[in-house]
């Protein structure tokens, strides 16, 4: 797995579309900033539910979220928060090191990149069994 960048705390808040403010984890993925709302996120390391990735702006001293591209859940061995991109692919981060920079003892956790499965790998031949083929 190589890296693919970073999460941090940075204590800023960010707007949404309605003018709402919320607390974020700044995340820098292969050069593009990205924003988890903190409130979500505590829901995903508690539960294991989808949370949103959106993209992040800063314009005129004042950080803003903009549209959804991806998610993120818990494994499912509950040691890593996986990230998708729509774009861009699959990433994690440790929970260990998540846990740390949400409750300060940290300012930063690394991104791996999961590497991508091609289609021949994905699809695994199972030995012994007979394929049958039906005529519709």
């Amino acid at each position: 797995m190589e890296k693919a960048g970073y999460l941090q705390r940075t204590g800023y808040s960010a707007l949404d579309s309605e003018g709402n403010v919320h607390a974020v984890i700044e995340l820098h993925i292969l050069g593009t900033r990205y924003a988890i709302r903190r409130s979500d996120l505590s829901k995903a390391v508690s539960g294991h539910v989808f949370i949103q990735l959106e993209e992040l702006t800063h314009q005129w001293q004042q950080y803003y979220l903009g549209a959804v591209k991806g998610l993120a859940q818990v494994s499912v061995s509950g040691k890593a928060l996986n990230l998708e991109l729509f774009d861009t692919g699959n990433f994690t981060v440790s929970l260990n090191s998540l846990r740390g920079v949400m409750y300060g003892k940290e300012r930063l956790a690394t991104i791996g990149k999961i590497p991508a499965q091609s289609a021949i790998s994905a699809r695994r031949g199972v030995y012994g069994q007979q394929q049958i083929s039906a005529v519709v």
